[in-house]
């Protein structure tokens, strides 16, 4: 939320201020995106040696199975699945008591947590499969595969859903801290899972608990980064300012995968598979720990220090931002719109909810995560070897890079609605055509082409311009009903990466579809996405937040 939104004479008035100071706070800042993009993709280039290293290992379309710890691995991740999925559900239900009141959330949350725990039941005492049924235990182990390399977004979930309080209890800037904290002890703790093992799991468990630690810092930062720029932000470049938090999480992506492929070429393949993917995560403990010494230096935001009676500094650093003749005036504007509206979110009816939700869990359905989390395992089903496949995820998130740039010059310009639906149209026939390829078995440039066209469309769509439709559908009074679609998106994030493991390494899929039946999933879901873009978001170009609020009033 922008903590001043100035017209005339007093937008002008921040040219006063320290151009290089803005631009320096707003660099501080985007590290937090950027450390989203880097956590968020390093497991690309690991996700093969995770597998072998911890879970099961491949020779020649044989499944190797360690006889002594497989059942305890299958054990445990239920174990551990059971209680991801109460962490979660708690969350849920603290989304459902904000959006219905208390009462009927708190009656909705039981009726959940009572259903989840007869699943819990029933999936803690299920039968396990016998060590002779190669294609069932397959299955299981791959199960446990999406559990480990989707683990972080787990933490995304939880960290998403808490940023709201964190960043108004304990301050923006403190929220970074812990994000960042977050960051450097999970880079430090993946990198030596057994070393670091307080948790008294399996290693490879130990792994995901820390990774989890690194998503709560991804979910944080993903929520307060771009706040604390806004809030530090001259109105007249806000949206410019704010856009580079994108920017930064695409290029933190873009930079892991130079990381990862630097890493691979250290060494041969097994050495990659027993110490390579350890230091591609230890990497991340670098940006961490400047990011921490760097948040020593920037200030609380003014419109927070102003909220916590703090006016002596807020108005500090607004003469640094806005020039000494006009802090004043602005400190004063600050303090005059501290006193937000708390409606009930339901005060616009459902259908912006469902709106906010909907272009969420959309935005994470067409598979753009697969692509992210397991480009290196799609490259290798093509025929690529390891280097091979990390160097075309290169050119990948270059592709990703570069039409997100295209997306924020042209958002304002051609609108929301008509680039969101050419994205899905475009999405859609990636998809679909990809899958064909694998179904086909005639991989190759080919399919590479279609996998940058893909990028390519989700880049300049639903990757920036779904965040602007976020950040514009919902009125101010009902701002906080945003956290809602946030944890949506984590939750369907969280789902997509899980699953994708089972459908794309199914034996029996396999055997059917030759890898191909996933994609034809995302391609059906990037029609319905156009579909649903088509008939039901509203065009939010030209409109000023007033007038979209009027809107919701006039469809209640």
């Amino acid at each position: 939320m922008a903590f001043i939104d100035t017209g005339g004479s007093k937008s002008s008035s921040f040219q006063e201020g320290s151009k290089l100071y803005i631009a320096l706070l707003t660099l501080v800042a985007t590290l937090g995106g950027l450390l989203f993009g880097y956590d968020t993709a390093v497991v690309n280039g690991a996700e093969k040696s995770l597998v072998e290293f911890y879970i099961y290992k491949e020779n020649g379309g044989n499944y190797l199975f360690d006889p002594n710890t497989i059942f305890t691995l299958i054990g445990q991740y239920r174990m551990l699945m059971v209680i991801v999925l109460y962490l979660i559900f708690v969350v849920i239900g603290a989304q459902m008591m904000g959006l219905l009141g208390k009462k009927k959330g708190g009656i909705v949350s039981a009726v959940m947590l009572g259903g989840l725990t007869i699943w819990a039941v029933s999936f803690l005492f299920k039968a396990l499969p016998a060590l002779s049924d190669v294609e069932e235990m397959k299955n299981t182990a791959d199960a446990v595969k999406g559990f480990v390399i989707a683990s972080a977004l787990i933490g995304c979930i939880i960290g998403g859903a808490s940023a709201g309080f964190i960043s108004k209890s304990l301050g923006r800037k403190n929220g970074l801290f812990i994000a960042a904290i977050a960051f450097f002890v999970s880079a430090v703790g993946a990198w030596r899972p057994e070393t670091f093992n307080v948790f008294g799991t399996l290693p490879v468990y130990s792994f995901v608990i820390y990774r989890i630690i690194g998503g709560i810092g991804v979910g944080i930062a993903s929520m307060i980064s771009p706040v604390y720029i806004a809030e530090i932000a001259p109105a007249k470049v806000r949206g410019k300012l704010v856009s580079f938090n994108q920017f930064a999480i695409i290029f933190g992506m873009l930079v892991i995968y130079f990381v990862n492929l630097i890493i691979a070429r250290q060494g041969n393949e097994q050495w990659l598979i027993t110490d390579g993917w350890r230091y591609m995560f230890l990497s991340g403990a670098i940006p961490a720990a400047i990011f921490i010494i760097l948040l020593f230096f920037v200030p609380e935001t003014p419109r927070y220090l102003a909220l916590k009676g703090k006016d002596e500094k807020a108005l500090s650093v607004l003469e640094k931002i806005a020039g000494k003749e006009s802090a004043k005036n602005i400190l004063a504007d600050i303090k005059s719109t501290l006193h937000e509206a708390n409606a009930p979110w339901l005060s616009y009816g459902f259908g912006v909810i469902l709106i906010g939700i909907l272009l969420s869990v959309f935005q994470q359905a067409v598979g753009i995560n697969v692509v992210l989390y397991y480009a290196g395992n799609i490259f290798r089903n093509m025929g690529a070897s390891t280097d091979s496949s990390l160097l075309q995820t290169i050119i990948v998130g270059v592709v990703n890079l570069t039409f997100t740039v295209v997306a924020i010059v042209t958002v304002d310009k051609f609108g929301r609605k008509p680039l969101m639906i050419i994205g899905s149209i475009g999405m859609a026939i990636s998809m679909i055509a990809l899958g064909f390829t694998f179904y086909t078995e005639h991989v190759g440039i080919v399919a590479l082409i279609f996998m940058l066209f893909y990028t390519a469309a989700f880049a300049m769509s639903w990757g920036p311009v779904c965040w602007v439709l976020l950040a514009e559908i919902f009125p101010n009074s009902i701002r906080g009903a945003l956290s809602i679609a946030v944890a949506a998106q984590w939750i369907a994030n969280w789902i997509v990466s899980l699953t994708f493991p089972m459908m794309n390494d199914n034996v029996w899929l396999t055997n059917i579809f030759h890898h191909g039946f996933s994609y034809w999933i995302y391609g059906i879901m990037g029609i319905l996405s156009a579909i649903f873009m088509w008939k039901l978001v509203p065009e939010t170009k030209g409109r000023t937040l007033e007038s979209i609020e009027e809107l919701w009033k006039k469809k209640k």
